[in-house]
């Protein structure tokens, strides 16, 4: 599959700047954990977030291919970073997909311009991958609603300007009871628990918000009643390709140094790049990154097309996350001992690995989808 001369005109300009402004300072933002926002507004005047709002709604207008190219190149300077991009292409898709107007006319634009900072709002303690077990609810009070209960493990929670919230608001409707909320994170009755310590992606920040009685207007209701869950579960295809490219990226760029670093470091008066050993492990790499790639840019693709894209988004994403924690763990390898030390790439990115096989539904998930996806229609591509 080839990229159009607009897909790589797009790809080169991320590739550009990950070299030159994400990837210098990417050491310093895994040890500090610390929120770049500089970096996020260079990127909204670049253009690199909202990557699939049509012109028409202030945004590029790019493809699912598009996205996915710029995930992948963002992430080779630091996944954190294309995880922001991952989040606003979240957001933005549902507002553009099931917003009214005055929603999309009051939010749209500055979440795209990394003004206002947003946060997707699914987990909570007894709801995690059985989305079906949310206790956060919505109550009617005259034209609006009072939102009570609390979400954990939530993208930007400790820096979120606006969350969108989903919430029960028939206990009885199961699926078709949950709503999804535009909800001010600085109105009264929101509170923030402290920042999560993650293992890495470190400067993504993540932390818990709970809600006692806040007090939402009519307005803050997206798209219809009673359809939350299937809005939020719609643009999870096009969540999963974008993970799958972030790991894809991840693994590009510990082969990358895998590579830089066998042919300068000499065991036995030779470079180890000669070694079949170390050979062999550098071929693994490019093979399964290689093969990671063209699953994200076939299911990418299957979305453009407006195929049945689900099994090839899970495919990849099952297939990416894997890939990239078991080939940056190749990365450390080819390092050694250098590789288990702090501030060496590689060891970054192998923490950075461990959370493409949890995170937009765990690859435990992605495999029952898939098996799902075949029972039900068939093996056939």
């Amino acid at each position: 599959m080839f990229l159009s001369d607009t897909h790589l005109q797009v790809r080169d300009m991320a590739r550009q700047f990950a070299d030159e402004v994400i990837r210098p300072v990417a050491e310093a933002l895994d040890r500090e954990e610390r929120f770049p926002a500089e970096i996020y507004e260079q990127m909204a005047g670049l253009g690199l977030f909202g990557i699939g709002v049509p012109e028409a709604m202030g945004g590029p207008g790019f493809d699912t291919v598009t996205y996915a190219v710029v995930m992948e190149e963002l992430s080779r300077g630091y996944a954190s970073v294309a995880d922001q991009c991952g989040l606003v292409e979240l957001i933005s898709t549902l507002l553009v997909q099931h917003g009214t107007e005055a929603q999309r006319g009051r939010w749209l634009a500055d979440i795209l311009a990394a003004k206002t900072l947003v946060a997707y709002c699914i987990t909570e303690p007894e709801a995690g991958t059985d989305v079906s077990g949310i206790r956060t609810n919505a109550v009617r009070d005259g034209n609006g609603w009072v939102l009570n209960g609390g979400k954990i493990w939530i993208h930007n929670a400790p820096v979120a300007d606006v969350g969108f919230v989903l919430a029960r608001t028939d206990p009885e409707a199961g699926h078709r009871g949950m709503s999804i909320f535009i909800v001010d994170l600085h109105a009264a009755g929101v509170t923030r628990g402290p920042k999560e310590h993650k293992m890495g992606q470190r400067a993504s920040q993540v932390g818990a918000l709970n809600f006692d009685d806040v007090r939402l207007p009519a307005d803050a209701l997206l798209g219809v009643e009673g359809r939350g869950f299937h809005m939020m579960m719609s643009v999870l295809d096009k969540g999963r390709v974008g993970i799958a490219s972030l790991a894809v990226g991840i693994a590009q760029a510990g082969l990358e140094a895998a590579v830089d670093y066998a042919r300068q470091r000499k065991q036995f008066k030779k470079p180890i790049a000669e070694f079949q050993g170390v050979q062999w492990l550098l071929a693994d790499i490019a093979k399964d990154v290689e093969a990671a790639r063209l699953l994200v840019l076939n299911a990418a693709h299957k979305i453009d097309s407006g195929a049945d894209a689900t099994r090839y988004c899970s495919m990849a994403k099952c297939f990416a996350g894997d890939m990239a924690v078991q080939r940056s763990a190749d990365a450390v390898q080819v390092f050694g001992g250098s590789g288990y030390i702090r501030g060496f790439e590689v060891e970054r990115l192998y923490r950075d690995a461990k959370i493409t096989q949890i995170y937009e539904g765990t690859n435990q998930i992605q495999r029952m989808i898939i098996a799902r996806e075949l029972l039900a229609k068939g093996a056939q591509a």
